[in-house]
């Protein structure tokens, strides 16, 4: 399958939270509260990446195919700090149709690129513990770093870090 992965447009928010709300659902069906997975609403998602797009606050990147939007990826500085780290994958979703084929790999790698660009020299990502992409980050060299409760849906569930120390393992 042959993806383009390309940096994100306004034109692109209602794409990327279709994307958002149905991995959402498919990934965390069983790990999140099924009342907070259905009230996630695309509509709402498309507002919220409308603002994002339009802050340039973060790096975001989309994986399309022939049928379009089908996959994204945001990050930027890191949120919350943890030991010397400086970049932080905010959010990378791909619809499970899309999954394993290498579009994933892509998308980390054109924004490991558009950091490192901004001068940024290491990365993390936060994820729940139960999802499934650990193994990803890990396959992509990230050790786990740290590890905090977060709250979803009035559930607090187990959040690990990966992180990688040199962006530049992503870069190459």
């Amino acid at each position: 399958m042959a993806f383009t992965i390309r940096p994100g447009e306004l034109g692109d928010a209602a794409g990327i939270a279709l994307v958002h709300v149905q991995s959402w659902k498919s990934t965390y069906r069983g790990i999140v509260p099924d009342t907070y997975l259905a009230a996630l609403e695309i509509e709402s998602r498309a507002e919220m990446w409308k603002g994002q797009l339009l802050s340039g606050d973060s790096l975001i990147f989309v994986a399309e195919d022939e049928s379009g939007v089908v996959g994204f990826a945001a990050a930027g500085s890191l949120r919350e700090s943890v030991d010397d780290y400086d970049a932080e994958l905010y959010a990378i979703y791909l619809l499970d149709t899309r999954q394993r084929q290498g579009a994933g790999r892509m998308l980390v790698h054109a924004l490991a690129v558009g950091l490192r660009a901004r001068g940024f020299k290491s990365f993390l990502v936060w994820v729940l513990e139960q999802n499934p992409s650990v193994s990803f980050y890990k396959s992509l060299g990230g050790v786990q770093v740290a590890q905090k409760s977060v709250e979803i849906g009035g559930v607090y569930l187990p959040e690990i870090a990966c992180g990688w120390s040199s962006i530049d393992q992503l870069v190459l």
